[in-house]
């Protein structure tokens, strides 16, 4: 989007005026950060069920010949073996060894989706374009996606489509939810059970509001699904994730199949091979600020020497572990569970403990 642009509208945009939510502009579309309030809505989420506008993301259609092939090229992880009715995450590389974007990638039979970032979109497709001569790569605009999350999804979900009940994490199938047909993944990114549905962009309003229908869910916002994220230790692209971050630095080791880690036939594959041998400079790492000041992303790390630690990349409230918490990069000396560091917050010291993650444990339905 041009700097003068004015931000773009989800076909829910009516629907969130009329929720009162409160809008902002993200990554070019404006979109609510909340509506009740963040912790409201987070704990809906942690407790029932949230349903968030995931709109702004970008949808990709791949089609030819052998998808998954073509797209190793470009990534480091195992497409080609990815099962029909299975998602995976994926990290787009540039030859540098850096990450370009994260996304999840879904095997239709017919054809491969992709749902890319939408602060990245427009980077992203010209280089599957230019990478995929032998593939038909398409945008998806009339493509909206809602993303259902909470422990009563289930319950909410095969009582509408129950054609859906049995499927499990990272599952992919086609539903039809109050005569409304979805491309349905159970996947989100919360840290909590739930579905994202791709529904046809001029029913997306009818599906959000017979799913806001239903006693257990109530809207939710942008707050609250970072809120939510930072607790289940997920990464956010631009913050925890960007071009000069290497997947090792990131903690994606698990993201990349040994196969691919012994042909290292993916751009960045000369750095990422180095790295696994003699190691990385930095590592992500959790955190625990003492006190309730948050820690936010971009500030300045000391170890208890003084010496530079690094910079925190994501940081806020964890509503649900009732504390702030932090991610960051460090070097790897510092990065052992129990080690203090020292943040600087508008020029007072907050001392913070190296911790595990994630900081609230995931819920993921795996059988």
């Amino acid at each position: 989007m041009s700097e003068n642009a004015e931000p773009s509208r989800t076909p829910l945009y009516d629907l969130h005026v009329e929720l009162g939510g409160r809008l902002v502009d993200f990554a070019g579309w404006e979109l609510p950060i909340q509506y009740e309030g963040v912790i409201a809505e987070h704990t809906q989420t942690r407790i029932s069920a949230g349903l968030f506008d995931v709109s702004h993301m970008g949808v990709v259609e791949i089609r030819g010949e052998n998808p998954g092939a073509s797209l190793e090229r470009l990534t480091p992880a195992g497409i080609s073996t990815l099962a029909e009715g299975r998602q995976r995450y994926g990290l787009l590389m540039n030859d540098d060894g850096g990450i370009v974007d994260d996304f999840m990638v879904a095997n239709w039979g017919d054809h491969l989706t992709i749902v890319v970032n939408a602060s990245r979109a427009e980077v992203d497709i010209p280089i599957l374009v230019a990478g995929l001569p032998d593939c038909e790569v398409t945008m998806r605009p009339d493509v909206s996606l809602l993303a259902l999350q909470g422990p009563a999804v289930a319950a909410v979900v095969e009582r509408l489509a129950p054609e859906l009940a049995g499927s499990v994490f990272l599952d992919v199938r086609s539903a039809s939810i109050g005569g409304i047909a979805v491309d349905a993944s159970r996947s989100g990114y919360t840290g909590e059970d739930g579905f994202e549905l791709a529904v046809a962009a001029s029913d997306a309003e009818a599906l959000a509001r017979l799913l806001l229908a239903e006693p257990e869910v109530a809207p939710a916002g942008l707050g609250a699904r970072d809120t939510l994220r930072l607790e289940a230790g997920l990464h956010l692209y631009g913050n925890d994730l960007d071009e000069t971050i290497s997947p090792l630095e990131a903690g994606l080791r698990w993201s990349v199949p040994k196969r691919r880690r012994e042909a290292l036939d993916f751009p960045g594959g000369d750095r990422f091979g180095r790295e696994e041998a003699e190691g990385v400079s930095r590592v992500r790492i959790g955190l625990r600020p003492e006190g309730k000041r948050p820690v936010r992303e971009h500030t300045d790390l000391r170890s208890s020497n003084g010496d530079d630690a690094g910079t925190v990349t994501s940081g806020g409230y964890g509503p649900t572990v009732e504390h702030p918490i932090a991610m960051a990069l460090v070097p790897p000396a510092l990065a052992d569970i129990g080690t203090t560091l020292v943040a600087d917050v508008r020029g007072k010291d907050v001392p913070c403990t190296v911790v595990d993650l994630p900081f609230a444990p995931h819920n993921y339905v795996r059988s």
